[in-house]
């Protein structure tokens, strides 16, 4: 039985607190604020384009909806170290982007999902990078790449994009890039920093001829990283151009990316875990806020994918990106009609090469027992040895350092290997007339994308639990080979696979102005999905035919055969609005909508190996409604975007690949809580701003985990960040620093893995020294904290003692020169 939501109890709590906002404004009024700045004044008139239905926009505190935006300036002041850590300026939003550039885990409020951001899509110009958020080893923030070209993001959450675009009713991170203006225009930025950190930004627009405007730009960026492995974390760089032909009541905007980058990817490092992991401490020997794993002697490492066969690949490569993305915007006026149609394509490599973290570790001679019963139990191995059991064995450097010493501690981590082969097309035609008090909007959106798999999982190693750890080889006294080459263990899930899809959706929509003040607004989306796809059937052998290398003993291969997968599915999503202007700068709104997502290609690929589903055609394709309350406001003292929210999900399939299987489940989840953006200008050139969100968010619909937490994401989180622009002469100083909190979470849907709240303090001295030059220099977690992003995700409850869990990187300075031309 569903819990009924308690709207009174609720909304009152946020009437009260839109009635203490307002005093606090009289108040204001009655005060002689200080003159607003200019940044002040462009945030008041601030226009947003995603999520509105006319492609011209509306102003930000016009909208009867939730909307968080950046411009270049506000980027540059959150650091982000990826694409999806510009999400921790994002109120109801938690971005893990510890495992570097790519591979993040993003969570939404209330949404229930476990890792990779199925309930986040990445636009460029108001169209999806890929169309699908998320597939296995793909989630979409690593698809794109943030640069000096960006003039501004854009993050809606929840609102009308449930009939919009890609339909997603989760968060929609819109990037919008840079055109070219009547004015030439340049910049060139050089950064350095922590891992030997060289990066180079350029970018110049202008005008090309009457009427016709380009920008092109990119950068180019080598880098060990806080974690050094040895060789360079991310090297590469990008390269995007756009031209603009400005029309008669519109503009054509062409746009292109290529993109060439390989970024190493983290994942855990030993710790020591107490206290029922309510205490985490540094793991002896290891510093888990620099340290890694990885090193270069596992660097290129082998794939015994099948008899005779092998293959090699290179840790360095990562979950890098190589990609070309083609766009084109098209907006226009005709006899009373607005027009707008945004179309792209996308074709891409997105691999992961890199290790995985398996089981917790321990010393080597609880090792060698282990390895000792696990072969005198196998009756094949025992055979094979002459039935003789194994009494002893020894573990020795793979590089030749010799015996390896029964107290040291060691770690098993998989080195996987996954190829990718993404392409897409979409296309988004709108059109909107005015009729009476009435704007008008109808549209239609298709994508046809695809997905070429080749994977190779497991391929365990053993290796000394250090940062930039040594192999290990292992042989026991009967002629069992346990490790070679500090292989243990086999490829355990190597599938082929090939997936296309297409989506085609039809919406419209309806806004009415009743009077000056008070506006309503209501659409519908009606979409179908069809997906197909052929995986291979897989069989497992022994690679060597030889029993006694236990380490490559039932390795999976595919078997020549495939499995055909097929399913069609459609869906209605609606929204509906409303906003009262108490008065020019401010404004009260409420919004409903219901919305879903379609199954991906990996539901429909697991669900042949689920016993309790037993069928693909009946994994549910998930549903959600969500119900809003706000109150925004900006005037030159201050600003305030408040809002309360409702959230009921329903039927989302959960997949977790541990050290010895894959695991599914299907649940719910039902959340409500305030999100909240403030700021106080008290002083000329001061400001204060904090932002953050309150939540309480649990399962329901699956009795195993009814009531329990949401995964991964904190009940209370929030951002203090002063800043203080300093007149120096003609010139500046800006001080600026942001304390984060980040409350408890859990890392498991049982709630037995904890994760502590953690604090960071970071800190930025941005100083103009010309009217072209300015120097910035900032730093992250001053304080090096140690703070866990998740736990073990190989293993399955609680542990104590040694641990694997991934933490937030270490104290890291960047400092860059920036010239404008």
């Amino acid at each position: 039985m569903k819990k009924p939501i308690h709207f009174p109890q609720l909304s009152a709590s946020a009437l009260a607190v839109l009635a203490l906002v307002a005093q606090v404004q009289a108040a204001a009024q009655d005060t002689s604020p200080l003159p607003a700045q200019d940044n002040v004044q462009k945030e008041i008139q601030q226009v947003v384009v995603t999520g509105t239905a006319s492609a011209s926009g509306t102003r930000k505190i016009d909208t009867s909806f939730s909307i968080t935006t950046a411009n270049e300036e506000q980027l540059k002041q959150a650091a982000p170290t990826s694409t999806a850590d510009v999400l921790k300026i994002v109120p109801g939003v938690y971005a893990e982007s510890t495992g570097g550039q790519s591979g993040a885990n993003i969570e939404v409020r209330g949404f229930p999902s476990g890792s990779d951001s199925p309930f986040v899509s990445i636009q460029m110009n108001g169209n999806p990078v890929f169309p699908v958020p998320v597939l296995s080893f793909f989630e979409g923030s690593s698809a794109f790449r943030l640069d000096d070209t960006i003039e501004r993001v854009e993050v809606l959450r929840g609102g009308p994009s449930t009939i919009y675009s890609v339909g997603q009713p989760g968060a929609t991170m819109n990037f919008i890039m840079k055109k070219g203006g009547d004015t030439p225009e340049g910049n060139l930025r050089f950064t350095t920093g922590t891992g030997n950190l060289r990066r180079v930004d350029g970018v110049y627009s202008g005008k090309i001829a009457e009427g016709w405007y380009g920008m092109i730009g990119g950068f180019y960026r080598t880098t060990n990283g806080v974690r050094d492995a040895g060789f360079p974390a991310d090297d590469g760089g990008q390269l995007s151009a756009s031209l603009t032909r400005k029309l008669d009541q519109g503009e054509l905007t062409l746009y292109a990316r290529s993109t060439s980058d390989k970024n190493a990817f983290y994942t855990g490092v030993p710790l020591i875990s107490s206290n029922n992991g309510h205490t985490i401490s540094s793991f002896p020997g290891f510093n888990p806020l620099t340290g890694t794993l990885m090193s270069n002697e596992m660097r290129n490492f082998t794939v015994e994918a099948g008899p005779g066969k092998t293959l090699n690949y290179d840790l360095g490569d990562g979950r890098g990106l190589s990609s070309n993305l083609l766009g084109a915007e098209f907006q226009q006026k005709f006899n009373g009609w607005d027009v707008s149609n945004k179309l792209n394509y996308f074709k891409g490599d997105l691999n992961t090469i890199a290790m995985f973290t398996g089981n917790n570790p321990l010393s080597a001679a609880d090792y060698l027992t282990q390895a000792i019963g696990a072969a005198n139990g196998n009756a094949a191995v025992l055979a094979a040895a002459g039935g003789v059991p194994a009494s002893g064995g020894s573990m020795t450097y793979t590089n030749g350092s010799g015996a390896v010493a029964a107290n040291q501690q060691v770690v098993q981590a998989g080195l996987w290997a996954v190829e990718k082969k993404l392409r897409s097309f979409t296309d988004e035609f709108r059109v909107s007339r005015e009729i009476g008090n009435n704007t008008v909007t109808a549209g239609a959106y298709l994508a046809n994308y695809s997905s070429k798999d080749v994977w190779y999982l497991g391929n365990s190693h053993l290796m000394t639990a250090t940062p930039n750890a040594s192999l290990l080889d292992v042989r026991l006294n009967n002629g069992v080979v346990v490790s070679n080459k500090g292989t243990d263990g086999n490829v355990n899930y190597a599938p082929i696979a090939s997936y296309d899809g297409d989506n085609t959706a039809v919406f419209i929509a309806d806004e009415w102005r009743i009077n000056d003040r008070f506006k309503v607004d209501a659409g519908m989306r009606h979409e179908r999905q069809r997906l197909s796809g052929s995986v291979s059937n897989l069989t497992s052998a022994d690679t060597d035919n030889n029993p006694l290398t236990v380490y490559n003993n039932g390795t999976s291969m595919p078997n020549g055969s495939y499995t055909a997968l097929s399913r069609t599915d459609s869906a209605n999503s609606f929204t509906v609005g409303g906003l009262y202007k108490l008065s020019r700068d401010a404004s009260v709104f409420v919004r409903a909508n219901q919305g879903h997502t379609f199954i991906y290609f990996d539901d429909m690929r697991n669900a042949g190996s689920q016993a309790v589903l037993n069928d693909r055609n009946r994994v549910p394709n998930p549903k959600v409604t969500q119900y809003e309350v706000g109150f925004k406001t900006a005037t030159p003292l201050y600003s305030a975007y408040v809002n309360a929210f409702f959230t009921d999900f329903s039927g989302i399939s959960f997949q977790q690949i541990t050290t010895t299987d894959i695991l599914y489940s299907i649940s719910g989840s039902e959340g409500k809580g305030v999100e909240f953006e403030l700021a106080v200008r008290p002083l000329k050139g001061l400001q204060l701003q904090l932002t953050g969100d309150w939540q309480d968010s649990t399962y329901k619909d699956n009795p195993n985990i009814a009531g329990k937490l949401v995964q991964r994401q904190p009940k209370f989180q929030y951002r203090f960040s002063p800043s203080y622009r300093i007149p120096m002469g003609d010139y500046a100083l800006r001080l600026y620093g942001t304390y984060s909190h980040i409350g408890s979470r859990w890392a498991d849907q049982a709630n037995t893995q904890y994760l502590p709240a953690y604090n960071t303090v970071d800190v930025g001295i941005l100083a103009e020294l010309s009217d072209k030059l300015e120097f910035r220099v900032s730093g992250s977690n001053l304080s090096n904290e140690l703070g866990l992003t998740e736990g073990n995700s190989r293993l399955v409850g609680a542990s104590s003692g040694p641990i694997n869990a991934r933490p937030i990187f270490g104290r890291a300075w960047e400092a860059s020169l920036n010239y404008r031309f």
